[in-house]
């Protein structure tokens, strides 16, 4: 995904140079010229080829610069498979002017990463809205267009932590499958290569082919620069033209891809057979192209075969039949795609009987066709989330890479456009047109005296489905938000409501985009006493709130958020419920009612308790064998060693199977019958709201609902952990997981809980330059993401710092000893002056973008009210963040992390990797 730094000290050594030299700038011709503007986004064209997309929206004090090349694994030669996303990694190795790129985002606090898929590669950052920022940002992005150093001393660290990233990927035996069905599928076409690429592709490829690769591609004449966010668009244009237009437009001609898949004339079968826990078959059927006009067709399809509870596949494999889990889904790709579709079944059913009424459901379709509600359920949910999207600028920033990778931006509007057009008969079409047998790629070949083919048909001339188009008109726009920590104080409306003031409310109303806003909602009830031995029920109680009300069945429930256009999830365990909400100013209180109805009438159906039990069991029996899974869970079982009958007890698998396997509705019932209640409630709400409205609904929904047993808090007591080296087999798993934890006597309130917070942003947070990224990713090349966490506690004098990396078994060691090292030193020698000037930089702006996102900003009000805290509370952290001196943050480290004070637990198939190192 992302890349390491460079070090300057070598940079200044000229160990590491650009590919030919520097591009230098030239004077840039002529200005940028304005092609096209669709709802709110407005195209303009540079003398060299580069296509500009401007989205102001003033609304959020944020900014997200994205670039995306028009080049993937679609592109790759022979040889050359996993280049473009290896080549991913190199250009955040830095350039000339940028050397330290990774240091230069967590400087300026930017959430930012990098992705490559099969037509495209972007880049993107996010970051607090300053001309500063932009300035920076605009720059980095052009330098390392052309500048990058694309280096033979980079590229043999990185290959191997891609390599492990690529062994990381082979744990999964569900993941494994799916590259074997597609490359099945595809004889020919890229698509049937997974972007990752070849393990010896990878450690083999020569240094100037990856050279040439990025020369070809990333040039101006194939980029779309995205600016979306809190920006003047004049000003911003003229920045781009300064910092990109200098960049020549490339000499070379790019071809584009011709390779095409022949018409499939047979189904066929692969079959893979590796160490795992649950039994999965999958299907896939050849497509047209995302543009292609039944593509939306198709998208409403998908929708009604794998949507849950209501799908076709759903409802036939997993309610009615032996599938613990179905999914599936129809990746908008450039060229002929595909449909994917995976069931997961436990080893004590008959995965043939599963296959067979799999393959039954989707060969009936034109006999048993959708109903006009199943596609109309289906529309809705796909416009609902359109629309969500459309309100969030940063998100539609990165989401346009999807329709620029599939030939022009706009086809997104299109796309939801012909989808509100989407009849019946359109989706019986498609299905009968390109759901046929020998379309499919199951595992067996059948050969037929008939064959019944499908032909998948070319997308035709863009240029003409977009030419002209204007779309609609752009949605409404936020006001100018500043989220300064006084501001959201003097803003904020805060108090309590209900007949014995249960329910305690903080709502931040400000005008955003889409009016938008989100809000959570928690519920605290219980106590030690009633909940002794009861955990089990109580998490599935709360696992079931969204499982039928009184009123409305599952899918009912889910009809209803569909028509309120909201993003809503209950859930909740033996101590506590919530509800996190995404929705519309106007909607809001009206999502109310429907949680209300949620919470406090929940029919908890016997049906859907079987169908939980049995997913349940089939999840826990996949994590037997995953090495993240066993490792995190002896983790929390270590840091936390309480009585088995206690609440906040951390079960073995063996355990968590015993409880699921006893646990009947009766007791799931009973639990929620006693414990239940609104005795303890918090709202919290950040966006575009009628104030008045949303304490009315809060009123009437739960203002006198009141709790059948008294809220008493359940501690988390501080409890240190028993320093081991704790070594855990996971056979036949290609990648290793490392997890290092201690435990610490000190809340958020203690005098060193700033140090330690900025401590661990050098050592083991910000954006792949900490202490320990550097060391085991950049240098080393051992892991692909490694880091760091520190966690206090803001009621219990109790914190945990926590360090993690994931590796190839066989560099067990080697990692072993660059993690000490670099705590001991971080211990001896402390962290320098520059180190922590920059990560108080980072880190401030971090937070800043934080305050900025209203979801962030929900949690953080809801968490302040039941605190009783308010934003001055964040504001003194802060400054005593800012005001930290070395002396005071090394202290700190020197006196807490310790490795000999540590549990340090790992996963993963050692036995072999240690055979395979004897003579």
């Amino acid at each position: 995904m992302q890349r390491l730094n460079l070090s300057i000290l070598t940079l200044c050594c000229g160990l590491l140079l650009p590919l030919t030299g520097a591009v230098h700038a030239q004077e840039a011709t002529g200005e940028p010229e304005m092609i096209t503007s669709v709802e709110g986004i407005t195209e303009y064209r540079l003398d060299n080829g580069l296509t500009v997309l401007l989205f102001p929206d003033q609304s959020v004090p944020t900014i997200t610069v994205n670039v995306t090349y028009k080049v993937g694994s679609r592109h790759e030669a022979y040889g050359e498979t996993g280049m473009a996303h290896l080549l991913e990694h190199l250009v955040f190795k830095g350039t000339p002017d940028h050397p330290n790129i990774p240091q230069e985002l967590t400087e300026h606090g930017a959430r930012p990463n990098g992705t490559t898929w099969y037509d495209r590669t972007n880049y993107f950052e996010t970051f607090s809205a300053t001309p500063e920022n932009l300035d920076w940002a605009l720059d980095m992005e052009a330098d390392r267009m052309v500048n990058s150093f694309i280096a033979k001393k980079d590229l043999d660290s990185e290959m191997t932590v891609v390599r492990n990233e690529f062994e990381s990927g082979e744990n999964d035996p569900g993941g494994v499958l799916m590259e074997r069905v597609l490359s099945t599928a595809y004889l020919w076409h890229n698509y049937g290569k997974s972007t990752i690429g070849s393990k010896a592709d990878l450690e083999n490829v020569p240094i100037e082919r990856l050279q040439g690769f990025y020369r070809k591609y990333y040039q101006p004449d194939n980029a779309v620069l995205v600016v979306a966010g809190k920006f003047n668009p004049e000003t911003t244009l003229d920045l781009i033209q300064e910092k990109f237009g200098s960049i020549p437009r490339p000499e070379r001609e790019l071809y584009p891809t011709y390779t095409r898949e022949p018409i499939q004339d047979g189904e066929r079968f692969v079959e893979l057979k590796r160490v795992g826990d649950v039994q999965v078959v999958q299907a896939a059927y050849h497509l047209p192209a995302g543009p292609h006009p039944d593509f939306p067709a198709i998208a409403v399809l998908m929708d009604v075969l794998t949507d849950e509870p209501g799908g076709r596949l759903y409802t036939a494999l997993v309610e009615e039949g032996n599938a613990s889990s179905i999914w599936g889904f129809a990746p908008a790709l450039a060229e002929p795609t595909f449909a994917f579709f995976n069931a997961n079944v436990l080893k004590e059913n008959d995965l043939m009987e599963v296959e067979t009424t799999l393959k039954n459901t989707l060969d009936s379709l034109a006999q048993n066709p959708p109903t006009e509600e199943e596609v109309k359920r289906a529309r809705d949910g796909i416009l609902k989330n359109f629309e969500i999207n459309q309100r969030d600028a940063n998100r539609v920033g990165l989401t346009l890479s999807s329709y620029i990778a599939q030939g022009d931006w706009r086809l997104g509007f299109i796309f939801r456009d012909r989808v509100e057009q989407v009849t019946v008969d359109d989706v019986v079409r498609v299905a009968e047109k390109y759901f046929k047998p020998q379309n499919r790629t199951i595992g067996r070949f059948f050969p037929v005296e008939k064959p019944d083919r499908a032909e998948i048909p070319e997308v035709g001339d863009l240029s003409a489905m977009t030419e002209g188009y204007e779309g609609r008109e752009a949605i409404a726009e936020g006001e100018e938000f500043d989220p300064a920590y006084d501001n959201i104080d003097q803003r904020t409306v805060s108090g309590t409501l209900g007949t014995n003031d249960n329910i305690e409310y903080a709502l931040l109303p400000k005008e955003t985009r889409g009016n938008s806003v989100n809000a959570q909602l928690q519920l605290r009830f219980g106590n030690l006493d009633v909940m002794k031995g009861k955990a089990m029920a109580g998490d599935k109680a709360g696992s079931m709130l969204m499982m039928g009300s009184e009123k409305y069945t599952r899918q009912q429930i889910q009809d209803k958020l569909d028509e309120l256009k909201a993003r809503v999830n209950i859930g909740g365990d033996a101590d506590g419920a919530y509800a996190y909400i995404e929705t519309e100013n106007e909607r809001l209180p009206a999502v109310i009612d429907l949680i209300g109805e949620i919470l406090r009438k929940p029919t908890f159906p016997e049906t859907e308790f079987n169908k939980m039990i049995k997913e349940e069991l089939a999840a826990i029996e996949e994590r037997r064998s995953d090495p993240q899974a066993i490792v995190f869970t002896e983790m929390q079982r270590r840091a936390s060693d309480f009585p088995q009958d206690h609440p906040f007890y951390v079960m073995t698998f063996d355990e968590e199977v015993d409880a699921l396997k006893k646990l009947k509705l009766e007791d799931v019932k009973q639990y929620y019958n006693d414990v239940y209640g609104g005795g303890n409630i918090t709202f919290s709400a950040s966006g575009d709201m009628d104030v008045d409205a949303v304490k009315e609904a809060l009123e009437r929904n739960f203002g006198d609902w009141t709790s059948p047993t008294e809220f008493k808090r359940v501690p988390r007591t501080y409890q240190a952990v028993k320093p081991e080296m704790v070594k855990m087999e996971t056979p036949d798993k290609a990648n290793a997981w490392f997890v290092a934890v201690q435990t610490l006597p000190l809340n958020d309130e203690h005098p060193d809980y700033p140090a330690l917070v900025m401590g661990n942003y050098m050592l083991g947070g910000g954006f792949l330059n900490s202490r320990l990224a550097t060391r085991i990713r950049q240098q080393d090349g051992l892991s692909y993401g490694v880091g760091s966490q520190f966690n206090a506690s803001s009621l219990d004098e109790r914190a945990t710092f926590m360090s993690y990396a994931i590796y190839n078994p066989e560099n067990r060691e080697a990692l072993e000893k660059a993690f000490r090292e670099e705590i001991d030193k971080a211990r001896s020698e402390g962290f320098t002056a520059e180190e922590i000037a920059a990560a108080k930089s980072g880190w401030k702006q971090n937070a800043a973008v934080s305050r900025a996102q209203d979801r962030s900003m929900a949690g953080e009000l809801g968490n302040n009210a039941y605190l009783d805290r308010d934003m001055q509370w964040d504001k003194a952290l802060e400054e005593k963040m800012m005001a930290l001196t070395p002396e005071q943050i090394n202290a700190a480290i020197k006196r807490y992390i310790d490795v000999d004070k540590m549990v340090i637990l790992r996963a993963g198939d050692f036995a072999k990797a240690e055979s395979v190192k004897k003579p």
